[in-house]
């Protein structure tokens, strides 16, 4: 989704470039250094000494290495050399697009191939605050603010990707400007300046179309206004501080990248465009002796939002925010005490700027130890008198978040590791809607489809949907697995073995291809499982995780919608593929202005086999946003995800012999009781 003016220039002057540093022994599913972003940027400039006018990197990230090679080097650590140290880079040569790859360990061109597909590589920073810009110094503009009455110096606009809607030809990297009215407020996206439509072509960073439909009333500023030293009484009720206290230190450890908690060992890496990724997820198996892997990789591959507003400036808005915007380059520093608790320990990442240097962003990823009060298990036994017996072990997990802010949307992002074994995904929408400017001032003089609810004067928040799908390669105790599909089926009983008229029973079936594991959820009851066909249980049972979904939402747009079309991956809940180390994206590498030729739901098609295979689940959680008063002017967090969760991994409970903390302290108080 767009970016304000003012929003990008912010976040772009508070980062900067580092200087080179000594390159200690990397991993090798590191996130590129500094040190490599360079290498990778004048590689590439080297490459192509007369274009450095008309070079601009769109995207730089690790090219992931062979998974065997990976798997092969973690085996023999201290005798295999790690592979080589490689760059993915996207970047605009000539006003055509190049896909390279660099290998970092001889300082040399693997490939370099030019996309004559469709679609377009994601947006910068840079380019993004150019095109807005460019507004500033144009005649019709100025006069359409002149017009409404409205002072230049408070107007921000950002940049919009505009999609496909069955062209035949290429329009070309283009956006649309939107523009947005402070005045009084810093909740820009509250005050639209509706009608006003700017197209900029951004190869030549210049005005190619300029529209003034029709002159909207601009929403009030007044009680817009987020930030807490602007807020007014009446206040709500003051609550006292809670203190977050590990007199010990932290239980987990950070060494480069990789983290260790309690039973869990992962590596945490970054990416420009999907943000936190979380490797070689490994469990500590105390019956066994032995750490066993879980997950390969597991990271957000695209986020699907598309808005239902059919009108001329609206219709077009249906973003792809991890292709076009970058779901990793919108994530923002986390602030201390707001966004995580007191005992989080912070980590910065970098990500490629458009000329390819790297740019440090720090505190994007903060990870604590949670303790909520919640129970991990217990039991009180009452039926052993006199004796009262009561086991009660308390619920602590290890919390990886991010934070980004793409556009108006703030989307918080929890990798939750359990004791019990469980990996919990969640995602957190908050931030602030797309509302359009209206003529309305009440509900009831409304009298045609307006697309959204009537939030204020004016003021129109439009439906839309949110779906992220996941990229989990899961790896359960091997790299060969099976997607298995467990339905819970009503049996009648039809002799007079029992009083009982029914029973459920549990049917399992195994995927064999792709075709066979695309599920739509809430139809019917179903445990989805990736098991290890080749290792059982003491008892017999195969070894495996579950998927537990969260709350579920499928696609309400018809098949044949363009928007549907570009993200037909969103189609089904749930999809199994064999492992593709070329398959991460699910919208595909070139996401801008895309037909759809190039998805989870094409690479499916081919129906490949995935039993007793190498392969990958994924998962797409959705919202459809209603939106309501209590979502104005800013949006509490609403929350989904889901679980993976061990399915007869173990023998019996991994957490029958875990201990509380050492040490409980609760300083300056006592432990009371009252009546009720």
């Amino acid at each position: 989704m767009a970016h304000s003016l003012k929003i990008l220039f912010f976040l772009f002057s508070t980062l900067f470039i580092i200087p080179l540093s000594h390159q200690l022994e990397q991993h090798p599913l590191d996130s590129l250094t500094p040190n490599e972003f360079i290498r990778a940027q004048a590689i590439v400039n080297q490459s192509h000494p007369t274009s450095t006018t008309n070079l601009t990197f769109q995207y730089i990230g690790l090219n992931e290495p062979d998974k065997k090679a990976v798997l092969s080097w973690l085996q023999n650590h201290s005798t295999t050399t790690p592979p080589p140290r490689q760059a993915f880079v996207v970047a605009r040569i000539n006003h055509q697009t190049h896909e390279l790859i660099i290998d970092l360990s001889r300082d040399d061109i693997v490939s370099d191939r030019i996309h004559h597909g469709f679609g377009y590589p994601s947006l910068t920073f840079e380019e993004q605050i150019g095109a807005n810009q460019l507004v500033f110094n144009y005649a019709p503009f100025l006069a359409a603010l002149n017009n409404r009455g409205l002072k230049a110096e408070k107007v921000v606009c950002g940049s919009f990707t505009v999609g496909w809607f069955g062209e035949t030809k290429q329009n070309g990297r283009v956006v649309k400007i939107m523009c947005y009215y402070l005045d009084g407020t810093v909740n820009l996206y509250m005050r639209p300046i509706e009608a006003i439509t700017v197209t900029v072509d951004l190869e030549a960073m210049k005005i190619i179309h300029f529209q003034d439909r029709l002159v909207v009333p601009v929403p009030k500023a007044a009680g817009t206004d987020y930030r807490e030293s602007k807020q007014k009484p009446p206040f709500g009720p003051e609550l006292k501080g809670i203190t977050v206290v590990q007199p010990d230190g932290p239980s987990f450890t950070i060494d480069g990248s990789r983290v260790r908690w309690a039973n869990w060992d992962f590596h945490l890496s970054f990416d420009a465009r999907v943000g936190p990724i979380v490797s070689l997820a490994s469990i500590y198996d105390a019956e066994k002796q032995e750490f066993r892997r879980v997950m390969y990789r597991g990271f957000v591959s695209e986020l699907f939002v598309p808005y239902m507003d059919l009108t001329e400036e609206w219709y077009y808005r249906t973003f792809f925010d991890a292709g076009e915007y970058g779901y990793g380059l919108c994530a923002v520093p986390l602030e201390p005490l707001r966004d995580c608790p007191a005992n989080a320990v912070y980590m910065g990442a970098f990500v490629a700027a458009q000329n390819g240097m790297p740019i440090e962003m720090p505190n994007v990823f903060c990870i604590f130890e949670r303790n909520a009060g919640d129970v991990m298990w217990r039991h009180t036994e009452t039926m052993i008198p006199p004796d009262l017996i009561t086991e009660v072990r308390p619920d602590m997990s290890l919390v990886v978040r991010m934070v980004s802010t793409v556009g108006n949307y703030d989307y918080i992002n929890d990798w939750e590791f359990k004791q019990i074994g469980s990996i919990k995904v969640t995602v957190g929408l908050t931030g602030l809607l797309e509302v359009r400017g209206s003529k309305y001032t009440h509900k009831d003089q409304i009298d045609e489809e307006v697309y959204g609810t009537l939030l204020a004067e004016n003021t129109l928040g439009a439906y839309h949907d949110h779906f992220i799908t996941y990229h989990l390669d899961l790896d359960v105790d091997g790299e060969s697995n099976s997607f298995v599909k467990s339905k819970l089926q009503t049996v009648k009983v039809t002799d007079q073995t029992s009083p009982r008229k029914s029973y459920w029973k549990v049917v399992s079936e195994t995927a064999k291809t792709e075709s066979d594991a695309k599920i739509k959820l809430g139809s019917d009851s179903a445990e989805l499982l990736v098991v290890n066909p080749n290792k059982r249980t003491k008892m017999g049972n195969f070894v495996g995780y579950r998927l537990i979904p969260g709350s579920v939402a499928s696609p309400l747009m018809t098949d044949d919608d363009y928007p549907q079309i570009r993200a037909a991956f969103t189609e089904y809940n749930v999809w199994v593929t064999p492992y593709n180390k070329s398959e991460k994206w699910a919208g595909g590498i070139y996401t801008d202005q895309s037909r759809g030729d190039d998805t989870l739901a094409t690479w499916t098609s081919r129906n490949r086999r995935i039993e007793n295979k190498d392969i990958v689940l994924w998962y797409t959680l959705g919202f459809h946003h209603v939106p309501y008063q209590e979502d104005f002017p800013l949006m509490p967090t609403i929350s989904t995800g889901f679980e993976l969760r061990p399915a007869n991994f173990f023998e019996y409970n991994p957490v029958l012999k875990v201990k509380g903390p050492n040490n409980v302290r609760w300083p300056n108080c006592s432990v009371s009781s009252s009546g009720l």
